[in-house]
């Protein structure tokens, strides 16, 4: 009974936004001026920016088609499912900000979890301290919001690392800031209390540790120029030892979604002898001039072996060029080290950008995989797309993913058929974005 309430609630505050579309403006009161806008969800606000208060949300409906090895008898499968459906909130009183942003639409609805919960004290500007529960402060793909990164899903090579860029519903604190105009960082510790492995034999949670620096020495409206470093690590002491699996679902969330004919593909399969410490070291870089950007990432994981366990490491890299035919540049801000949305200079026929991405991934161990004679496995994926941008509510995207793996890969799969040894694969991905 109370989840029925709370999912009408939840319609009703959908449906008061959408309709607030209509009505975009501002009103003031006397006194200390109070604006409205309803432009893009619901904000009010006092002139001062002391008070303030905003509800927003964006819903996200994905189809994926894909076929090969991505499934586990190689023939072609689909899903549709909800991405996401978030319903945020935020606002500030004075020096404090507060965001709760719940996901309805997480494991195609599924599972409702919170996206971000947190308390932000600005008081000491230029540096902000958040407590809560937030995503690690890693990569530029990452950092970018799931409104506005250019392909439908984040890079593969970020599932080299995934619990760098997932809280795993732990709690943290975090200091970040910008200075001098190019300048930003950030660092974290984070309690990530997700599985066995992370608690000791009394309880206490493993923390994890996240550093991000951007310089940015471009920063224009239709020119930048941006350099990252990242870094996480922190060490297992579970009561469970830590297998150390990686997999991947290669740019395709729908493989995951039902498990009938598909699974995320295996590159470093679980080690019963387990690891103990776990370091991740990322680069990027990115330049945009006008309608055109370049962007790459490189990621390298390294796992300790525990005992006579030998070490595992994984390594990707990314490699991304976008163009907006209809002229419009990327905005980016340096206050996250990120890219941001793109803004239609039609409001009739909006804006259309095309984008290739390549992304290279491999796993390597000192011993066998859990597979005789294996000991690395790699897959890469080549994605093309193109992203309406109708007006600033509504984006539709189209991607098409040409993936290929190797013998030694297929070998760490399981539950396929002795027939099944496709090492490519194709997939075809649709995405309808409302954002309010």
């Amino acid at each position: 009974m109370i989840r029925k309430h709370f999912a009408g609630f939840v319609a009703s505050a959908l449906a008061l936004a959408v309709s607030a579309q209509a009505f975009a403006g501002t009103v003031t009161t006397d006194g200390t001026d109070i604006v409205v806008k309803t432009k893009g969800g619901l904000e009010v606000f006092t002139t001062d920016k002391q008070y303030s208060f905003k509800l927003g949300g964006r819903i996200q409906a994905d189809f994926d088609q894909f076929d090969g090895v991505y499934t586990k008898n190689n023939d072609s499968a689909n899903e549709a499912y909800f991405r996401r459906a978030q319903l945020e909130l935020g606002g500030n009183y004075k020096d404090w900000r507060y965001v709760a942003n719940i996901d309805f639409g997480d494991k195609a609805g599924s599972k409702t979890k919170y996206d971000e919960v947190t308390i932000t004290y600005t008081g000491f500007a230029p540096i902000n301290i958040k407590v809560g529960r937030f995503d690690p402060d890693y990569s530029l793909e990452k950092a970018t919001s799931s409104k506005w990164v250019t392909a439908i899903e984040r890079s593969s090579v970020l599932d080299l690392a995934s619990w760098t860029t997932d809280s795993e519903e732990g709690m943290g604190i975090q200091v970040n800031g910008t200075t001098a105009g190019m300048f930003y960082g950030s660092a974290s510790v984070q309690q990530q209390d997700k599985a066995a492995y992370l608690e000791d034999s009394d309880g206490k949670d493993v923390n994890s540790f996240f550093a991000r620096g951007v310089f940015a020495p471009i920063v224009a409206d239709t020119e930048v120029l941006h350099f990252g470093l990242d870094y996480a690590t922190r060490t297992y002491g579970g009561a469970a030892s830590y297998d150390g699996k990686i997999e991947t679902r290669l740019g395709v969330r729908g493989v995951t979604e039902d498990t009938t004919n598909s699974s995320a593909i295996v590159l470093g399969k679980s080690d019963a002898l387990g690891f103990d410490d776990d370091s991740v070291v990322g680069l990027e870089f990115a330049y945009m001039n006008g309608p055109i950007s370049v962007q790459s990432e490189y990621l390298k994981r390294d796992l300790s072996g525990s005992d006579s366990n030998g070490d595992r490491e994984a390594t990707g890299y990314n490699a991304q060029v976008a163009y907006t035919l209809t002229g419009e540049s990327r905005v980016y801000k340096l206050d996250g080290g990120k890219f941001d949305t793109i803004k239609p200079a039609d409001k009739v026929m909006g804006a259309w950008e095309v984008f290739y991405r390549y992304d290279d991934l491999s796993v390597e161990d000192d011993q066998d995989l859990g597979v005789a004679n294996v000991d690395e496995s790699s897959a890469n994926v080549h994605t093309l797309g193109v992203n309406w941008y109708a007006n600033e509510a509504v984006k539709l995207s189209l991607n098409y993913l040409m993936t290929k793996s190797d013998t030694e890969t297929v070998s760490l799969q399981s539950g396929r058929p002795a027939d099944a040894t496709d090492d490519d694969g194709k997939a075809i991905s649709l995405r309808a974005q409302y954002v309010f």
